[in-house]
């Protein structure tokens, strides 16, 4: 009976360290091709916003685009690894608020949208990038 107390916690600590396996959100999202139009989409969105396109005039954004890719991959439960810089790292000393970061998001969905993404998904994407919210506002 303890070895089989020991191999139930043992599994469910696994699990628990494991990132989710659903992979239902990529699915809706478009896969690899639909995160794709996505990112370039918000891409475009943002480099025609006044409110924050300075504040990609330095960035590699090619780099910035292939990174996005990747993250919203991994978000998504999508096959993908990310392989960029933390958010905190990424942001820091870029002292962004939330006006900018609210205008990013905007950006963001205005993409899913114009890809026919349904709001049920972009609403889920959205949770699962909403807590990387307070590493990156003024940092």
């Amino acid at each position: 009976m303890r070895t089989l107390l020991l191999a139930v916690v043992l599994s469910l600590v696994a699990c628990a360290q494991q990132p989710p396996q659903d992979d239902s959100l990529y699915l809706a999202l478009g896969q690899q091709a639909g995160i794709t139009r996505i990112v370039e989409g918000m891409l475009l969105n943002i480099a025609a916003d006044p409110r924050i396109v300075r504040h990609f005039a330095n960035v590699d954004i090619v780099r910035l685009r292939n990174k996005l890719i990747e993250q919203i991959c991994v978000e998504a439960g999508g096959p993908c690894t990310y392989t960029g810089d933390s958010m905190e790292e990424s942001h820091k000393g870029q002292s962004l608020t939330r006006s900018d970061f609210n205008a990013l998001v905007e950006n963001l969905q205005a993409a899913m949208t114009a890809q026919g993404v349904a709001m049920p998904a972009q609403n889920r994407l959205l949770a699962r990038l909403a807590p990387m919210r307070a590493q990156i506002i003024e940092r």
